[in-house]
């Protein structure tokens, strides 16, 4: 079987985990491999008991927990949760992680947000897989084109998202997901949104979309729905 590589990079630890977390789960026990690249730590989420630089620390530790439990990799960049700048200097840095890790394919943000990391991190991955594509951009590394992006589907990013791709999930996924998102603890203990739980139920109404158990939604690039009919 010719195993893939899949890189998911979101603007805080958790959000990839979240949002493509059951797909993710379904090819890692398929043979891919899974790399998670978060921008920021998303540390400013801390509970009362926990200074912003201790849960920082901690999802750290819970995205290690679960690239771990996927057989992946899990990547965590020094930027402030609030403050991910959209710069060259980002963008080339997320290049680098592409050439290095050569994914097949890119997951990530769409572009509406009501979180200023996300809009930044959708603008960053496109740069920086323009980059990491083209030889005249010279690297360490040499060049390497990852397929998509595609968009997760994130309550946070609702404006004019179209669930234009489903990605099944398997029941064997769907568990795995849910006993690794568990490691975060936002998604079990947060008092202001109940995540595991919305993801659960998004991945049945998704899956009886796309007529399966369960799935996940994500947007394309406008250039990815122009299709040639050649007939009908």
């Amino acid at each position: 079987m010719n195993h893939k590589t899949i890189m998911a990079i979101g603007g805080h630890i958790g959000d990839m985990e979240l949002t493509c977390g059951g797909v993710l789960a379904t090819r890692a026990l398929e043979g891919d491999h899974i790399v998670t690249v978060a921008l920021t730590g998303g540390e400013k989420g801390n509970p009362p008991h926990l200074s912003t630089a201790d849960y920082r620390r901690q999802k750290i530790t819970e995205a290690e927990g679960f690239a771990k439990m996927l057989k992946g990799t899990a990547v965590v960049l020094p930027y402030a949760d609030g403050e991910l700048p959209v710069n060259e200097i980002v963008a080339f840095e997320i290049c680098d992680l592409i050439r290095q890790y050569r994914p097949d394919v890119l997951l990530t943000h769409w572009k509406n947000s009501i979180h200023k990391d996300h809009i930044a991190t959708h603008e960053l991955v496109n740069d920086a897989q323009f980059y990491a594509a083209l030889p005249g951009f010279e690297r360490e590394r040499p060049p390497h084109f990852a397929g998509g992006p595609y968009y997760a589907e994130n309550w946070e990013d609702p404006f004019d998202f179209s669930p234009s791709v489903y990605f099944s999930v398997s029941r064997a996924g769907f568990d795995l997901w849910r006993e690794a998102i568990a490691l975060h603890w936002f998604t079990v203990h947060s008092t202001s949104f109940e995540y595991r739980e919305y993801y659960t139920h998004l991945m049945s109404v998704r899956g009886i979309e796309a007529r399966t158990r369960y799935a996940q939604a994500f947007d394309i690039p406008p250039m990815s729905k122009r299709k040639t009919i050649t007939t009908f």
